[in-house]
């Protein structure tokens, strides 16, 4: 995300300048509007909630639009139009219309604190999501030093000040360990969203120091809430003793135990289950939220809060083999445009900075931010050191952990909210992460701006960039329409090799064969194509990655196969294969069934046809793949999906680029690694190799100029004994499906396996 760094202008700035004209519309308009109709009763509480919601929602966004545009998070923006809208500020002006918006009536409050609770769950589902477990693997020793350390540290800190607090400003002095256990937990905890927002901002996302913070950040924020869930469940049984404790620590680990094994797999099964079998509108994020909502249970249930619940569930759900980027952003909408500005306008609505016109607390607040601080800055360095990082890159992870955000928010609510921090310690916790969460952009920003790039570093950011904009890293979710011919094996078992690269779910859905086979195969014999090619593939990328078996399930269908395929593609699928007998005619048209399937597609497509050795022996054949290139998009993608299905198949590729010069090239040009001329072909040629050696596939070039691209194609099959030929192609405008001229020879005349990538 590209963050613009503007200077705030009020007279200017359309975000301010709507607030402005707006607010008192808003605030006078209406609450007068059911002043002036003395509405009673459940009608006139509905109206009140209703006013409430939209002005949270339209201040939050405002102020949130505003903040980002100076370099802020949008959260604060929210928050800081919560505090604006409450006592310190709208109070203090208008303390009437205040409370005539905001009234303080039971009933009216639980309005309001019944979305607020049901955000913290959302808010901490997200940041579940966001958890990349394989990131925490990568750097583990540098993010499990940085995050004990700067746990310990602020904990230690926030502890101590707790025990040495007046009465007074503890909610109950017989409970006072519990506030101090709060308050280090409140000071020891980092913002996940914060911190990946600027890093993500400065490009380091990438970069090793990049991924040690927001590992840290992950860690930090996946101990904080299990400390915290304890704590809390400290605090429904009035105090601390070994009993509740040990309940505490058990529950919590066996509920973690169970999560990560047996519910994992459950997750997974359910969210898919949910996408194949619905076919109402978002049915997968009714699941995810009814998933959300049972482990939240679950750790109500063992006496910790449902916080733990809802994050772990976001983890599992984050971690769904199947679950889409369209869902997913659906998802992240919701609870964006909705419950964040609600939830963290409610808690600024809480907060009452009107107590710092005592000199005393003004004090304490001050101590309050440089306890914080200098706890957690000294515990990130400190474990930054420990973990091998040099001063600078320690000195970055000490300047990113610091920002509370909307995590330090939760907490701090959740602890009003049972009884551990009156409102003035809520007030002093919440202006201290607004301080710390908006003194760490700046911070971190200057201190990434002074770290130099490693040489190895800079290859492997360069290595990571190319994969980012390929077109097989994006495959998500894999169909496959199959019979049981040789062309549909063979689409079986090259859509299991590359889907063996990522691990990504593939669905064979089967097609009846127009002429039925005397003896025909067993239902799930083209599945085991597939499952076989991709279990037998090298270990997944990345090589940390962990080795799960492939998952391929296999469906048949009764309606016509054109139906039934694209009822089946509505569940979300990044790319179709065919593999239909005779889908490629002698006369060199495309199969009307095949073009029909094809239609109802909205995505890639693959048709595969089996020929030559592979008509008598699809699964077990070894290939020798060929890969004719011209410079194209289309054929660049043709060419990922080559080298992925060459690298599960551990075999060699060779890279076709047929020149338009009416001369061909010398035998070094035609056959050479290394090209020594820099004109376009070259460079083409080049960058397959680059790619190829990304993938670890040897790979030979040629070059063939002065006959037709098709003829070129047809010569190097001959020349090399290519057995199979993955080609990219665009598909032509016209009432039936139309690949060109060059496909409908090869389609002709071709007497070895054919892949066409249509993209």
């Amino acid at each position: 995300m590209i963050v613009r760094h503007r200077r705030l202008n009020f007279c200017r700035e359309p975000a301010v300048s709507a607030l402005l004209l707006l607010l008192p519309v808003s605030f006078v308009a209406v609450p007068g509007a059911w002043a002036a109709d003395g509405g009673t009763g459940s009608e006139h509480t509905v109206a009140i909630f209703i006013a409430q919601i939209i002005v949270l929602l339209l201040v939050g966004r405002l102020l949130g639009e505003a903040a980002q545009r100076i370099g802020q998070p949008a959260v604060m923006g929210q928050l800081i139009a919560g505090i604006l809208l409450g006592p310190s500020l709208f109070g203090a002006v208008l303390p009437d219309l205040q409370q005539a918006l905001f009234p303080k009536t039971v009933e009216q409050k639980s309005m309001l604190d019944a979305v607020s609770q049901l955000g913290i769950l959302l808010l901490l589902l997200v940041t579940g999501m966001e958890t990349d477990m394989s990131l925490i693997r990568q750097v583990r020793r540098a993010a499990f030093s940085v995050s004990v350390a700067g746990i310990t540290v602020p904990f230690a800190c926030g502890f101590a000040l707790g025990e040495l607090l007046p009465d007074a400003m503890v909610p109950d002095p017989g409970k006072r360990l519990l506030t101090s256990l709060f308050l280090g937990v409140a000071l020891s905890i980092s913002s996940v969203k914060i911190v990946a927002v600027v890093v993500r901002e400065m490009n380091f996302m990438r970069r090793n120091v990049g991924q040690v913070i927001l590992a840290a950040a992950i860690i930090d924020d996946t101990i904080g809430w299990i400390i915290m869930a304890m704590v809390f469940g400290l605090a429904l049984h009035g105090g601390v003793d070994a009993t509740t404790l040990a309940r505490s620590v058990v529950g919590t680990l066996i509920f973690l135990a169970a999560s990560f094994t047996l519910g994992r797999r459950l997750v997974a099964f359910l969210i898919r289950w949910t996408n194949d079998n619905f076919v109402s509108d978002a049915p997968v994020i009714t699941m995810i939220i009814i998933v959300m909502g049972l482990m939240a249970l679950a750790t109500h249930f063992i006496g910790v809060h449902t916080v733990l619940g809802a994050f772990v569930a976001g983890i599992l759900v984050g971690q769904s083999p199947i679950l889409t980027r369209h869902i997913d952003e659906q998802l992240r909408g919701l609870i964006t445009a909705l419950f964040m500005p609600i939830f963290f306008g409610l808690a600024g609505l809480s907060a009452d900075l009107s107590i710092l016109r005592d000199p005393a607390l003004v004090a304490l607040g001050l101590g309050l931010v440089g306890i914080a601080s200098l706890g957690k800055f000294a515990g990130a360095f400190i474990g930054g050191t420990i973990g091998g990082l040099s001063l600078r890159e320690s000195l970055a992870l000490a300047c990113g952990m610091n920002a509370r955000g909307s995590t330090e928010v939760i907490v701090a609510t959740i602890g009003l909210s049972i009884g551990v921090l009156d409102r003035t310690l809520f007030s002093l916790i919440v202006a201290m992460a607004v301080i710390t969460t908006m003194a760490m952009p700046p911070m971190l920003r200057w201190a990434l701006a002074r770290l130099p790039l490693k040489p190895d570093e800079a290859e492997r950011l360069e290595r990571e960039a190319r994969e980012a904009r390929g077109f097989v890293p994006r495959l998500e979710r894999l169909l496959v329409a199959a019979d049981d011919s040789a062309s549909g094996k063979l689409a079986s078992r090259l859509t299991g090799l590359l889907a063996s690269a990522r691990r990504v779910p593939v669905t064979i859905v089967k097609v009846p064969a127009a002429v039925a086979p005397e003896q025909p195969e067993p239902a799930d014999s083209v599945k085991a194509i597939a499952q076989e090619a991709a279990d037998n593939a090298p270990p997944p990328v990345p090589d940390d990655k962990p080795v799960v078996p492939a998952d391929i399930t296999t469906r048949t269908i009764t309606v016509p196969a054109a139906e039934g395929i694209a009822a089946e593609a509505k569940k979300g699928y990044d790319l179709l294969a065919l593999g239909i007998d005779e889908a490629l005619q002698e006369d060199g048209e495309i199969n009307p069934l095949v073009g029909a399937i094809a239609a109802g597609f909205e995505g890639p497509t693959a048709i595969v046809a089996a020929r030559g050795p592979h008509a008598q022996d699809p699964a077990g054949y070894h290939l020798n793949i060929l890969v004719p290139i011209n410079g194209t998009s289309y054929a660049a993608r043709a060419s990922e999906v080559a080298l992925a299905i060459a690298r599960a198949q551990r075999t060699s590729v060779t890279v076709l680029f047929v020149s338009q010069q009416p001369q061909g090239l010398s035998r070094q040009q035609r056959l050479g690694r290394h090209l020594g001329t820099d004109n376009a072909e070259d460079a083409i040629l080049r960058h397959f190799v680059e790619l190829a050696e990304q993938y670890e596939v040897p790979v030979r070039t040629a070059v063939r100029g002065g006959v037709p691209p098709a003829a070129a194609i047809l010569q190097q099959i001959r020349r090399g004994d290519h057995n199979l030929v993955v080609l990219g192609v665009s598909p032509r405008t016209g009432d039936a499906l139309s690949f060109g001229p060059i496909v409908a020879a090869l389609s002709a005349q071709c007497q070895r396996s054919v892949m066409f990538v249509s993209s």
